[in-house]
């Protein structure tokens, strides 16, 4: 069977989304969850966009040993530079380069000739690989392209120097038959396209972004490019983990195979989705909440008499428990750092110390511990920012009821070491809590997001508040969990505001590090 290699870019397109603001330990973990899950090439990054972009990727590129990392660039000098200086640590360094294709993209963004094009990519090609083994080109907008430039630009990319070649549905706008179609095209029609990978990347603004996946590789391609749980700009990117299924279950269609390791899937989809703040709708194919779930009577009874009248998918194949209550309140420290191990965990004492003391406390209220309940509390403590003098929830107290007005008195200790206190009134209960610890905060603070899920259910399921605001105009994102939707609440509001502290920290070391 042939095998595809998998090309995700979840920490680069992916972070694109809207109101995504990823920092390097969230980016770092996501990483090694990656190369868990088996995939063969991370885009990590856009180096050249920023400062933090830029130590985003060479952390990544420093750790990450069993894939390839890679990065974006513009057909510039100066960001294949500033690529090389971020990945030339890595084990297996690879450079991600585009440039624009089609007509319209000419025209009005390049505002160049096609002959200027084909020159640009030729030079630019040819100067990457002086620097990086491996360059994969991307023909922006290719679905878009005339297909006899698209080959003539090709060759010449090829003869440069390309390794990889990537035609991207950019704006969502193929159909399979004609995503299939250019690949066939180009596979017929350029001379020396057996020396490269042939890669397809495709986005889901008109809903076909797996179904112009499948479509490539049927037609030629050996790399597909997508996300975890499809995250991306605008609507989206092809959801890694919907190929992966699609290619196990219809392997008598697609007789195709990877190096993913499927069971690891729904842990990857539940890390990015916490990180980054973007639920899992609960009928997303293949990770939603209810892709398992038979609510129909007859569904019901096919399923008891024979699960595969109605489920084609196990829950097990990509690694759903379907009896995950693992600890308790007298599980012991041991069976704790067993538990954790099981879930991919790597702490050191310290912070197996600090995971136990907050599983305790949970138990305190929660009778039974379920792994989604763990991997909260492990992921929170895996991520958070330490050593960083920031905002700390000392206690709070909200009064509600439906003939009073909600107040709030909240207790912080700042980045300075004092304690403040005070109350302030809202329209509801979050409104006050959050109009307080707006007072009491010296950042200039604007919300633009708040929402709240469960995890796990039942009354005493643990609440996630998720946010998005700016701080003195820089977007920062927040996440808090507690069985309280007020703790909660709080708890994500200061992780938000604490973000910026550590955002400054790490400038302040990367200019001493300059400096040396």
């Amino acid at each position: 069977m042939q095998r595809i290699n998998i090309f995700d870019t979840t920490l680069r397109d992916g972070e694109q989304s809207p109101g995504v603001n990823l920092n390097q330990l969230e980016k770092l973990e996501i990483a090694k969850q990656l190369e868990r899950f088996g995939v063969d090439i991370m885009e990590a990054g856009f180096p050249a966009s920023s400062q933090g972009d830029f130590e985003g990727v060479r952390n990544i590129a420093r750790t990450i040993k069993n894939a390839s990392v890679t990065a974006l660039s513009r057909a510039k000098k100066s960001d294949i530079d500033i690529s090389w200086e971020a990945l030339k640590e890595a084990q297996e360094p690879s450079l991600h380069i585009f440039l624009a294709t089609s007509p319209i993209h000419m025209t009005y963004k390049l505002k160049k000739t096609p002959e200027q094009v084909v020159q640009i990519a030729e030079d630019m090609i040819s100067y990457a690989r002086k620097k990086f083994p491996n360059v994969e080109w991307s023909a922006e907008d290719a679905s878009r392209t005339d297909l006899d430039f698209l080959v003539h630009i090709i060759e010449k990319v090829i003869d440069a120097g390309a390794t990889v070649i990537n035609l991207p549905d950019t704006v969502g706008y193929s159909t399979p038959e004609e995503y299939g179609y250019m690949f066939k095209y180009v596979r017929e029609n350029v001379p020396n396209i057996d020396k490269v990978v042939l890669s397809a990347h495709c986005h889901d603004d008109l809903g076909m972004a797996v179904a112009n996946t499948m479509a490539a590789i049927n037609n030629g391609a050996t790399q597909v490019e997508g996300t975890i749980n499809g995250i991306g700009e605008r609507a989206g990117n092809a959801s890694l983990e919907e190929f992966a299924v699609a290619l196990n279950i219809r392997n008598n269609v697609y007789p195709f195979t990877t190096n993913l390791v499927l069971n690891e899937i729904k842990r990857t989809s539940d890390l990015v989705s916490k990180l980054t703040g973007m639920p899992v709708p609960a009928n997303k194919a293949v990770v939603g909440r209810n892709a398992f779930a038979h609510e129909s009577g007859i569904h019901q009874d096919g399923i008891l008499k024979n699960a595969s009248t109605y489920e084609i998918i196990t829950p097990e194949l990509v690694g759903v428990q379907s009896n995950n209550l693992v600890l308790g309140k007298h599980s012991g420290r041991h069976a704790f750092k067993d538990k954790i191990e099981q879930l991919g965990y790597q702490f050191s004492d310290e912070k197996v110390t600090e995971a136990f003391k907050a599983f305790k406390l949970l138990t305190d209220s929660k009778k039974e511990v379920t792994d989604d309940d763990l991997f909260t509390i492990l992921t929170e403590i895996q991520t958070d920012i330490q050593n960083v003098k920031k905002y700390e929830l000392l206690s709070f107290q909200v009064q509600y009821g439906s003939s009073n007005i909600p107040t709030a008195t909240v207790a912080l200790k700042t980045p300075e070491g004092i304690q403040v206190e005070t109350a302030c009134t809202g329209k509801g209960s979050v409104e006050a809590l959050y109009n307080t610890l707006e007072s009491l905060i010296k950042e200039k603070i604007h919300l633009t997001d708040y929402h709240l899920s469960s995890i796990g259910q039942g009354r005493d399921a643990l609440a996630q508040a998720h946010i998005k605001m700016t701080v003195n105009d820089t977007t920062v994102s927040g996440r808090g969990s507690a069985q309280d939707v007020l703790e909660a609440s709080a708890k994500a509001f200061l992780n938000a505001v604490n973000r910026v502290f550590f955002n400054k920290k790490l400038e302040e070391k990367e200019k001493e590090t300059a400096q040396l």
